[in-house]
């Protein structure tokens, strides 16, 4: 059962980290479309089709099955104890902040429906790559355990 758990997370964190990682690339070329274009309606079908239909439910499937995983560790395999192991403390941080930024870039997709442009093309691209350096912190985190 672990193994399963183990699986399905892992592709729900890479259909979750694909979304992260594309959204802020829209939100880049998005902002130098002319509001009220055709090339502005595209975008917002894109980015809220993307957000509904890929970023959300893997969201929740990545938290559910974490949950899962982070019960049947505790309950079955290593006792509640290893919550408070230094890699696990900072994989639950890297995917805490993994769960804010996606409610960021929500909040802005929300403001380019609208017509808004709250931040620039530089911004956008710049930070672009903050889910991949947290995707590494964690990943690291969790395969070196840091030496333990």
């Amino acid at each position: 059962m672990f193994n399963l758990l183990r699986g399905l997370h892992i592709l729900a964190v890479i259909a979750w980290m694909s979304g992260l990682l594309y959204l802020p690339r829209l939100f880049v070329y998005h902002t130098r479309a002319t509001v009220g274009s055709d090339t502005d309606q595209t975008f917002k079908v894109m980015e809220a089709k993307l957000l509904r239909m890929i970023m959300n439910p893997a969201m929740v499937a990545v938290v559910i099955l974490g949950g899962a995983l982070v019960w049947y560790d505790g309950a079955r395999r290593l006792g509640w104890g290893f919550l408070l192991t230094p890699w696990m403390i900072v994989k639950l941080a890297g995917a805490g902040s993994l769960l804010v930024w996606h409610h960021y870039l929500a909040v802005a997709r929300k403001a380019f429906a609208a017509g808004r442009r709250d931040r620039s093309e530089r911004f956008w691209r710049i930070t672009n790559e903050l889910p991949f350096v947290g995707a590494i912190v964690i990943v690291l985190a969790v395969t070196t355990k840091f030496g333990a």
